[in-house]
């Protein structure tokens, strides 16, 4: 007898909708899997065959043969678990095959028959829904994950026997019900608060720029100044997540596998930070079938690169075109995918080898040519793609004792909001979904960011000085546009061109 049953697996962070057919006929014992399965899924036959026992299902001493359609498209993962064993207990007549054609089937199976969530689910969800699917079959781990999309009947079970029991009387059953917009908006807001950090008030304001216009940002200084403490503490005053950007995320990191018993949606803006030995396809994403890396799983957060100078220079060059792009689209033989990567890249780093060059304490060691090696490991397109470069220097002795903390992070993140919500407005109408300043085109510069004849001789005058480049006086018109945004002007100014030229801390040194 012959079921089918329908499943999906992912592609990118996209899902494909895939059919398991399972013909069970006489002949020898055995159990044949085709349609491209990987190790994963060729070894699901003898935990299929484990589980149905061990749960009180007969499986059939007949001869088997499981086809995964498309055949051409290649299937990862322990997710075709349950689908097999359905399909087997309904071409057995283990159960009834009435429903399995309006359901999608998703899910890993124990050896005891229970069943174990998997990744990708979001996405899956996401797809069925647009498909016209009826319903989603899931792990009891997956269900909160599948039920944020709307219109999709969500069931989750802990075993095969509920599952068998759910397709004989589906009426003793009811879907799982969850409102992801009510969700969200129950999250409270944690994270490092700028209250904590002392001084640094030039450091702060920076922070506070970056995360009005979305910026990127590095910090410059000896070691001890306050370079990563103040980096962690960006999340904390960025303006919650939307509901699509929660979905966006979500999806990323269901499909990496980060989701797993951790609830419905990703509330917090998502913060990362690389080790500097990470390989290049780490950062990305990469692997014989792409996987996302560390920038898309950062995609609507931050991105941190602590002691950014220690990274290998190739693999940083791989940063340069996601910045630009807000995407990363990676190419292989058999496939190629597009991840969104829209993050703020915040990095720091020593200004030479010993650490100590311009401090006023401890006098620095190394010789100018050490220095230039240094410095030389970040490109000019790398540091052009940075808005704002920021020099941390130590605190006195009087200020780490005596100074008291800082502006609490609650009242910087309401400014913030205000900020992006006079950016949001601006771009309503346009159909380049623009989403901050950092993100402007040349078309929004020159209808945005106008200048009066002396902000533009002082623009100039910055460019001959310190040999900026077209994209570099580009990123100053943008931060100089977020400066006015938090001051609450509509036409840009001197001053904030000119605050906005002080954020050149690199170019300055060299």
């Amino acid at each position: 007898m012959l079921a089918r049953v329908w499943s999906a697996s992912i592609v990118g962070i996209d899902a494909v909708k895939v059919g398991v057919e399972v013909d069970v006929s006489t002949g020898m014992p055995g159990t044949v899997l085709v349609g491209l399965p990987d190790t994963a899924v060729q070894e699901s036959k003898e935990r299929v065959k484990a589980a149905l026992k061990n749960a009180g299902y007969a499986f059939p001493m007949k001869k088997i043969v499981i086809n995964l359609t498309p055949a051409d498209l290649r299937k990862e993962g322990p997710s075709f678990d349950l689908p097999i064993s359905v399909g087997i207990m309904a071409a057995s007549e283990q159960v009834s095959a009435q429903m399995l054609g309006d359901y999608l089937f998703l899910g890993e199976v124990s050896l005891d028959g229970s069943l174990r969530p998997v990744a990708g689910v979001l996405p899956i969800a996401a797809a069925a829904q647009r498909l016209g699917i009826a319903g989603l079959v899931v792990p009891d781990g997956n269900a909160r994950e599948a039920a944020v999309v709307q219109g999709l009947a969500v069931y989750g079970f802990k075993n095969l026997s509920q599952v068998a029991d759910f397709l004989n009387s589906p009426q003793r059953y009811t879907p799982m019900q969850l409102d992801g917009r009510k969700e969200l908006a129950k999250t409270v807001l944690g994270g490092a608060d700028l209250k904590d950090v002392k001084g640094q008030v030039h450091a702060r304001r920076a922070l506070e720029i970056a995360a009005a216009g979305g910026h990127n940002l590095i910090f410059v200084g000896p070691p001890g100044s306050g370079k990563t403490m103040l980096a962690r503490r960006l999340p904390g005053i960025l303006p919650p997540l939307s509901f699509d950007e929660a979905l966006e995320v979500t999806q990323i990191h269901s499909v990496a596998g980060l989701l797993k018993n951790r609830g419905s949606l990703v509330s917090d803006r998502p913060y990362r930070s690389p080790h500097h030995s990470a390989s290049g396809p780490s950062l990305v994403g990469g692997g014989s079938f792409p996987r996302p890396g560390e920038i898309s799983l950062s995609h609507r957060g931050v991105l941190f690169l602590d002691e950014l100078t220690e990274f290998k220079r190739d693999v940083l060059e791989f940063l340069r075109q996601p910045l630009e792009d807000g995407f990363v689209t990676i190419s292989r033989t058999k496939q190629s995918v597009t991840f969104p990567a829209q993050f703020t890249l915040v990095a720091s780093t020593n200004p030479c080898p010993c650490g100590y060059y311009g401090d006023t304490i401890q006098a620095c060691t190394c010789s100018p040519r050490q220095r230039e090696q240094y410095w030389a490991k970040l490109s000019g397109p790398l540091m052009d793609r940075i808005d704002l470069q920021v020099a941390v220097n130590r605190l006195k002795p009087e200020e780490i004792t005596r100074q008291p903390t800082g502006e609490d992070s609650a009242p910087v993140r309401l400014r913030v909001q205000v900020a992006r919500d006079r950016a949001h407005t601006r771009f309503k109408e346009d159909t380049s979904k623009v989403g901050c300043n950092a993100q402007m085109q040349s078309h929004h510069l020159r209808e945005f960011c106008k200048l009066d004849d002396a902000s533009r001789n002082l623009l100039e005058a910055a460019i001959r000085k310190l040999g900026l480049s077209a994209r570099a006086s580009d990123r100053i018109l943008k931060v100089s546009r977020t400066i006015a945004d938090l001051a609450g002007d509509d036409d840009l100014k001197t001053h904030h061109v000119a605050e906005a030229i002080q954020y050149r801390t690199i170019d300055r040194m060299q």
